[in-house]
């Protein structure tokens, strides 16, 4: 690179997974079908910017069921919900559609039925997340959560006379749980693992694309809102592959210029939960203050989609 040259490497891919781009459109769909005002059970997906376009066009968002006026149709978040959710929404007739991304279903799936056969779960994850909840909520007498390596020595010692089996937040650090699940093995020799990966395809493929640029740059921007775990995560993986600097922002205004100070390179990548949009307001940040030259940088193609919830899917013959 000549001297003086500013440059941006876009991570592809990035933003929008497959799973939020169902929970967005469901709730966009579920409000032109039935109008205002439509509730969502916590925020559709952990963006700040799509929470609140979505509040300007009609849709209330609640912290729980019981906050719903009876009769009238809630959505749950494409993190899921526990059952006893589901049974409070019932005692109140709401109508419910459920936005829940199909990955995090099977996550629950597999926790109900290690559970009927008799398995103690050992799920990795983050405390307080709804994720977390929902599929602790699936089987929560015999679920532990284990939040991080250090969490590994506080679970009791009683578990090395059951089965065990270990599941995973969808959304974390797939370094991070390869090492906390040796751990969990080393002082678990019997531990078992789940039928199939549990992180998802998007929070692997957005990290593996971090990887790719991290060490070429000097700073990486990560576009995403402070509760979005994935998000997060892509931080993470920048600073431990090579990147001097990263940082989460919401929106290009909360970029600090001084970040910029002797960078030559700057990486930039998102969420799976932020529309493209906000991505493009920080690459024209960057190009007003000569970052002109951008290069996509692209480690694989994403071909998935979800369908929207039945009650939601165009009938045949009507244009979707």
């Amino acid at each position: 690179m000549a001297e003086g040259e500013k440059k941006v490497l876009l991570a592809a891919p990035r933003g929008y997974c497959a799973g939020v781009d169902r929970a967005v459109e469901t709730v966009e769909r579920t409000l032109e079908k039935y109008g205002e005002p439509i509730y969502v059970r916590k925020e559709i997906v952990h963006n700040k910017y799509v929470v609140e376009t979505l509040s300007k066009k009609g849709v209330i968002f609640v912290d729980e069921a019981d906050e719903v006026p009876e009769g009238a149709h809630l959505v749950f978040s494409a993190h899921g919900v526990s059952p006893a959710v589901r049974d409070l929404a019932d005692t109140r007739n709401l109508q419910t559609i459920d936005a829940t991304c199909p990955l995090v279903t099977k996550v629950h799936r597999e926790a109900t039925r290690f559970d009927r056969d008799g398995y103690h779960i050992l799920l990795v994850g983050h405390e307080g997340h709804e994720e977390v909840e929902g599929t602790s909520g699936e089987a929560p007498n015999v679920t532990y959560l284990v939040d991080g390596v250090e969490s590994v020595d506080n679970l009791p010692e009683s578990l090395q006379d059951e089965k065990l089996v270990w599941l995973s937040q969808t959304t974390l650090s797939v370094d991070e749980t390869l090492e906390i699940v040796a751990k969990l093995k080393k002082r678990f020799p019997h531990l078992q693992d789940p039928p199939s990966d549990d992180i998802c395809y998007a929070t692997q493929n957005r990290q593996t694309a971090v990887k790719k640029i991290a060490a070429d740059c000097e700073l990486v921007i990560v576009v995403g809102s402070q509760n979005s775990s994935n998000s997060k995560r892509l931080v993470e993986v920048a600073l431990d592959h090579g990147s001097q600097a990263s940082y989460l922002v919401d929106y290009a205004s909360q970029i600090d210029e001084s970040w910029l100070d002797g960078v030559s390179t700057v990486g930039v990548t998102s969420g799976a939960s932020v529309p493209e949009i906000l991505v493009r307001e920080v690459v024209d940040y960057l190009a007003e203050r000569g970052f002109t030259d951008v290069e996509e940088v692209t480690t694989t193609t994403e071909t998935i989609n979800f369908a929207l919830p039945r009650d939601l899917r165009p009938r045949r013959g009507d244009k979707a």
